[in-house]
């Protein structure tokens, strides 16, 4: 075979491999804008058009007596959204698996491990964090006073959860007695071993003095 030959032969590969890249660069364009269209098309229509098993993801929710528009991912969970979406840091996450309760919030008055509940399952349900306990003024909520004047908080980091804890006790049953307390606050751990401060305030916060025990 002649050199010409040979050059042409080469010529016409390049060619040839140049339009198949240019191919694919095309199909590839063409399949890309056709995914953004669709998928534009499909977050602006209506619930009824959306693809089986999806979820909407900007939400509206109800924390601490504010509606709040957020977006969510569709297994985000309560503690997350809290803390990393609306800058409510005193929910804690501690264990992340629902057991410390550390990351405990009422939800329409009942308590909830925010760390385990996903935040696409509190929709239109009132969500209270330790931030929604304030009065109107800033001051401190009865029970926050109480743990602050029965020297409760030790390290501090379960506190919030404590409170949250024992506001939802009282709010079933002011006047429990310090069993009572004690099996309520059960999921409620303290690394610092300040049980009995934490009980002592729940009784203070109940008006119940007789069953303050204080140490020698």
């Amino acid at each position: 075979m002649s050199d010409t030959s040979i050059n042409a032969e080469m010529e016409a590969r390049r060619v040839s491999r140049r339009e198949f890249i240019k191919r694919v660069i095309a199909s590839g364009a063409v399949a890309s804008s056709a995914s953004f269209v669709m998928g534009g098309l499909a977050g602006c229509s209506p619930r009824p058009g959306t693809v089986a098993g999806s979820v909407e993801r900007l939400i509206s929710l109800n924390v601490n007596g504010q509606l709040r528009r957020v977006d969510v991912l569709p297994q985000e969970t309560l503690a997350m959204t809290l803390r990393y979406k609306l800058g409510l840091t005193g929910t804690k996450l501690s264990c992340d698996r629902a057991e410390c309760g550390a990351c405990t919030v009422m939800i329409e008055g009942t308590t909830y491990y925010s760390c385990s509940t996903l935040t696409h399952s509190v929709r239109n349900r009132k969500v209270t964090t330790i931030e929604g306990l304030r009065g109107p003024n800033g001051e401190l909520h009865p029970v926050q006073q109480a743990f602050v004047d029965e020297l409760g908080p030790q390290c501090g980091f379960c506190t919030p959860g404590q409170v949250v804890a024992a506001v939802a006790l009282l709010q079933k049953n002011p006047r429990p007695t310090r069993e009572e307390a004690r099996h309520a606050m059960s999921g409620n751990l303290c690394r610092c071993g300040a049980y009995d401060n934490y009980l002592n305030a729940i009784m203070r916060a109940a008006g119940n003095t007789a069953e303050i025990h204080h140490g020698a």
